[in-house]
């Protein structure tokens, strides 16, 4: 997520891209084209059948009715953009598997939130991530988190939708708005006609898509350059195969500390309380589907890093014994990974199509579970406290018109990433400042009885600030270097973006050796990428318990304590069951609350909050 140098953010095709664009077949187009027909056939079907979406929860929610399986596979499918796609092949050509260390991140990244956050929104019946701080804290934290998930998102959209495009159309002469508008229109249509329940199990088909094209690359490209055994023998030669660096040291790019531990941060941003990943959770048949599914993508997810370290590996290989062109050495890495692609399986037609059908599967999962996402919280959060009588049907045309909405505004940020230039590059980064601290402002309200509103308000804005001012610096710093280079840590366009795409970072920019070590301020803005979300959310925590205390802590008697995960008391299980209650911090038991006046569930159509929090004082 770290700013890189905008220098190399190719608004255009790449330097003799043109002349050695390798042109679709009539195969090819065919295939492309199918992927887009089923995935529209999938929302109309969803469309015209069952409930067919007449309800607030049939279209937000799937009737929270969904298996683990898909759920599972569309929560690996909702961040493996395009981005990621091109990114980490890009990422191990270049600097080694190194990278490939962040599989380790991926077993707390996923155990935390099965056991830890998916419980608590599953159990408070919750449809937007947001109404959790309502219920921890009050109306106004809601609101300050909802309107910074909207920006978040807004701002990621149109890049995630461009950037693809953009490389495709210099790599292959695809037409880059015909590319551009076809998958926004079509991810649009599926996604508004057929809810959540078409979103994820498009999702589904378009995983076993990225999976199939991924798996044709990596198996033409390693029998043509000797098999699997020759490609990790001439690369461990070469020095692409890194052993385990153990230096501890933040301002290092990548070492195993950085990515196995670092990247736990980054993973519970994504899967444990974003709102695109919690929607899918919460749609799922009960509590014990939605943390199966939680388990169920940690294996999808070492397999789709496996693949595209493998891609990366026989890139190096195959580049190796057919170099590029001479024309195409400038391009930028993503592009290096379609001129790789397209080489390899220009003999074969279709499989060209069926790679392309990958990339924008990625695209198409990511922007439509963006879509619903945003929907969800601009009607749950936004229109529906100030509509308390809306009717089923006008909450579920309204919600339906939200996600048209969204659609034809991501067609408007792409429009806008065209004209950006290097400010495109600050866009992306945007969405990766944001994810730590919305993961700090959870965690403080979920493990920290204690902190009030004020607390929470501030500590959100403490976040935000620190995030910016880091971002901020380091491309002011990278401007500034000679030539524009980026340091050592800096990240390209996609790689900040895919601080959201599963936690698959990746430099797309080669590493320039700064002429000294930095000092003071220089050297904080050399911070790892992937230490942002630990820093950040940890900035939340600190600055929220401190105003916390200072304003006047929130009594445990006050707080829901559905809305607190008891960490202290769990961790020291083997104490005298006095002694776990002490821990508790005067917070009472779900069960001393249940046995008293449950809370029912938030119904569809009311949001007012239940006996055990009607009875809480505004700041609890």
């Amino acid at each position: 997520m770290q700013l890189g140098a905008p220098a190399r953010c190719q608004l255009g095709p790449a330097p003799g891209a043109a002349a050695g664009a390798r042109r679709f077949t009539v195969v090819d187009y065919i295939i492309f084209a199918l992927l887009l027909v089923l995935s529209s056939a999938i929302g109309l079907f969803y469309a015209l059948s069952g409930g067919r979406q007449r309800t607030v929860q049939e279209f937000l929610l799937a009737n929270r009715n969904m298996g683990f399986l898909p759920v599972a596979l569309s929560l690996l499918a909702t961040f493996q953009s395009a981005v990621a796609i091109l990114g980490v092949p890009a990422e191990i050509y270049r600097f080694g598997t190194e990278y490939w260390f962040l599989g380790c991140s991926y077993f707390l990244g996923l155990l935390i939130p099965a056991h830890v956050f998916i419980p608590v929104f599953y159990r408070l019946r919750l449809t937007s991530a947001y109404e959790y701080l309502e219920l921890r804290f009050n109306k106004a934290v809601r609101i300050c988190g909802t309107v910074t998930f909207i920006f978040q998102m807004v701002i990621y959209m149109g890049v995630v939708l461009y950037a693809p495009a953009l490389a495709l159309n210099a790599v292959t002469g695809f037409d880059l708005w015909s590319a551009v508008l076809t998958m926004g229109l079509v991810c649009t249509l599926y996604t508004t006609l057929g809810g959540l329940k078409a979103v994820i199990w498009t999702d589904v088909f378009q995983t076993l898509v990225m999976f199939a094209g991924q798996l044709a690359v990596i198996a033409v490209g390693a029998r043509r350059v000797g098999g699997i055994g020759r490609v990790w023998r001439v690369a461990d030669e070469a020095g692409k195969i890194s052993g385990i660096d153990l230096n501890p040291d933040p301002y290092e790019r990548h070492t195993f500390w950085t990515l196995a531990f670092g990247g736990v941060f980054m993973m519970l941003s994504l899967y444990g309380v974003n709102q695109a990943q919690v929607q899918r959770y919460l749609s799922s048949r009960s509590e014990r589907e939605a943390v199966l599914s939680c388990y169920a993508v940690f294996p999808c997810q070492q397999i789709v890093l496996c693949l595209s370290c493998l891609t990366g590996l026989v890139m190096f290989v195959y580049d190796r014994e057919h170099p590029l062109a001479p024309a195409h050495g400038r391009a930028s890495s993503d592009q290096m990974v379609l001129y790789f692609v397209m080489d390899v399986l220009q003999d074969l037609p279709g499989l060209p199509g069926l790679f392309v059908a990958c990339l924008f599967s990625g695209s198409l999962s990511t922007i439509s579970s963006a879509f619903n996402s945003l929907a969800t919280v601009t009607m749950e959060d936004l229109v529906r406290p100030h509509l308390p009588g809306l009717s089923e049907s006008r909450a579920t045309l309204l919600s339906k018109l939200l996600a048209l909405g969204y659609g034809l505004l991501c067609l408007g940020m792409a429009y806008m990433s065209s004209m950006m230039g290097p400010v495109l590059q600050a866009a992306i980064s945007i969405f990766g400042m944001v994810g730590g601290p919305l993961l700090g402002l959870f965690c403080l309200g979920m493990f920290f009885p204690c902190a009030n509103p004020t607390g929470a308000v501030t500590g959100l804005a403490a976040g935000l600030a620190m995030a910016f001012w880091v971002g901020i610096g380091s491309l002011v710093q990278n401007m500034r270097a000679p030539g524009g280079a980026p340091p050592p840590n800096s990240t390209a366009v996609p790689a900040a973006a895919a601080n959201i795409t599963a936690g698959l970072v990746a430099t797309l920019l080669p590493s320039t050796p700064a002429p000294q070590s930095p000092t003071g301020l220089q050297k904080f803005y050399s911070l790892s990428y992937m230490w942002y979300s630990a820093h950040n959310s940890t900035t939340v925590i600190l600055v929220g318990l401190l105003v916390s205390l200072l304003t006047g802590p929130t009594p445990g008697e006050a707080v829901d304590p559905r809305t607190i995960y008891p960490v202290l008391p769990r961790l020291f299980c083997c104490l005298p069951r006095r002694c776990r209650d002490a821990l508790r911090c005067g917070v009472g038991s779900t069960a001393q609350v249940s046995g008293a006046a449950p809370r029912p569930a938030l119904p569809p159509r009311s949001r007012s909050p239940g006996p055990c929090h009607s009875a809480l004082p505004a700041g609890g």
